[in-house]
């Protein structure tokens, strides 16, 4: 069902008239709500640890001098790395063309992990979708990596079209160019994601301070994460 179809009894006018009229779905009722409650849930993008998993798309060497921020943004991925390790999401990560563009940076903290090498910009390779398919209740992806615009946008963009809920982390995110950067950002919710941080992902992860691991990730957001001029894309208009 596409969504103008899904969309056309919650409009006002003939359309919903008709429908409650005809009384869809039994007497008094139009099945608007049903559809309302599906759309509002889906649109929510509340995040569960048993139902999330965790991308690090291709933060390799070659990009260490040519992606702004970059130091900036390995650190937050670090972070959600750490943070994931903490309340067992699984997490998947990928290379681009490493013989090309080298192996993932060290610092991300991903050594003891298999990185998935792939040539296509979407992380969604056959390798990673069967990764996938072991993981039943996943329903939401938070996405960290480069470059925004290429593979942050592909890979959201599958994700999509699959029916997965994607969370950007913004200030894990980045390109060569911040306009790319800033229009990517911007494409990316028009077309569902959710543009985050990783401070908010991670609370939302818990959800109460009273969570057995709150201790845990409250020592990786103590300080706050390192600035990679989030503030600036906002001024621009993002």
């Amino acid at each position: 069902e596409d969504w103008a179809t899904a969309a056309a009894p919650l409009l006002p006018g003939p359309g919903h008239r008709a429908c409650a009229s005809e009384g869809l779905g039994g007497p008094g009722h139009c099945g608007c709500a049903t559809r309302e409650g599906k759309m509002a849930a889906r649109l929510i993008g509340k995040l569960g640890v048993d139902t999330s998993a965790l991308f690090l798309c291709d933060m390799q060497e070659k990009f260490r001098h040519s992606v702004a921020f970059f130091p900036e943004i390995v650190s937050v991925a670090a972070r959600m790395l750490q943070g994931a390790r903490v309340l067992d999401i699984p997490t998947l990560v990928t290379e681009q063309y490493p013989k090309g563009l080298g192996p993932t940076v060290p610092e991300l903290g991903a050594s003891g992990m298999r990185a998935i090498s792939k040539t296509c910009f979407s992380m969604m390779c056959p390798e990673l979708e069967r990764e996938i398919q072991s993981l039943p209740r996943l329903k939401s992806v938070i996405l960290c990596g480069i470059e925004t615009q290429a593979c942050i946008m592909s890979t959201t963009l599958d994700l999509l079209e699959k029916g997965f809920e994607v969370h950007i982390v913004a200030d894990a995110c980045s390109s060569r160019s911040q306009i790319d950067r800033l229009l990517a950002f911007s494409r990316l919710k028009q077309s569902g994601a959710f543009v985050t941080t990783s401070e908010a992902v991670l609370l939302q992860l818990l959800r109460d301070a009273a969570h057995p691991k709150f201790r845990e990730i409250q020592k990786i957001i103590r300080d706050v994460a390192p600035d990679s001029n989030l503030i600036g894309l906002y001024r621009e208009g993002f």
